[in-house]
């Protein structure tokens, strides 16, 4: 079994000053049975740092329009049983089920709070900064804001492809990104800079190995990666090599149409 002190351990021989802010991306499955669940991961990390940030996304408020701007990753007038479904936004949704409990476990603190991105909100402690900075147009600023702190990236239990700071870097470098729409109370809202796919993202682990700081638990890695060299190794990656991270899969329309806007035909 899994424990509190297990983590709090673990936190502890990252070697990050307890100052120095971090986001994390974390499964509890991975680690099998923790005494305590998603709280006790959560006491962890509020022991060994005073600034967390955690994604909080809500994909359950998305809708699919009728019609849209073209090359944007969907089948417009595709989405009516998932439209009828879909719920509307409020501070205290939710996190969707893919992102995990520990975020929603986080982001029910009392000391906790989150942004209003009706999509791509962020959950946060000691993060005021950060999280102010993210509006409408700029979803993912809060992560400039870490980096510029000297910020981390911890993952616990997960891999790249969980890993929000890659998408800030495609962000960045110019990389296409897409709109998406959320209903809210005042109705429906135009989202832009919705990121694309990250199911290639594992290939960035190589070029990272140099920043990256692992250890297991159990049989379960733990693995923090300092921001600002991340995001400067996977900007300078794209601008090298436009479809670098891009998946291969035929039916991943947010990395066909990158790739189509990237090599010429």
């Amino acid at each position: 079994m899994t424990t509190y002190r297990d983590f709090v351990t673990t936190f502890q021989r990252l070697n990050i000053q307890r100052s120095q802010p971090v986001i994390v991306h974390a499964s509890l499955s991975a680690f099998g049975d923790v005494k305590g669940g998603a709280s006790a991961v959560v006491g962890a990390l509020l022991a060994a740092f005073d600034t967390i940030i955690m994604p909080t996304f809500t994909y359950q408020t998305m809708l699919i329009p009728e019609a849209g701007p073209p090359n944007n990753g969907l089948e417009y007038g595709n989405g009516s049983k998932r439209n009828q479904k879909a719920e509307f936004f409020r501070p205290g949704i939710p996190a969707d089920q893919s992102i995990g409990i520990v975020p929603e476990t986080f982001r029910r603190l009392p000391d906790a709070r989150r942004t209003l991105h009706p999509i791509l909100s962020f959950a946060g402690t000691g993060a005021a900064d950060a999280l102010d900075s993210q509006t409408l147009a700029e979803p993912l600023m809060p992560i400039l804001k870490l980096m510029e702190s000297d910020g981390w990236v911890l993952l616990l239990g997960v891999d790249h492809t969980s890993n929000t700071s890659i998408h800030f870097a495609e962000r960045l470098a110019g990389r296409k990104q897409f709109i998406r729409w959320a209903l809210t109370p005042s109705g429906v809202i135009k989202c832009p800079r919705f990121p694309g796919c990250s199911d290639a993202f594992n290939e960035a682990g190589a070029r990272l190995r140099t920043f990256t700081r692992r250890i297991k638990i159990g049989d379960v890695w733990v693995q923090a990666i300092r921001l600002a060299p991340l995001v400067e190794v996977v900007y300078d990656w794209i601008a090298a090599h436009p479809t670098a991270l891009l998946c291969d899969r035929i039916d991943c329309q947010r990395c066909q149409i990158v790739r189509s806007l990237t090599v010429p035909a």
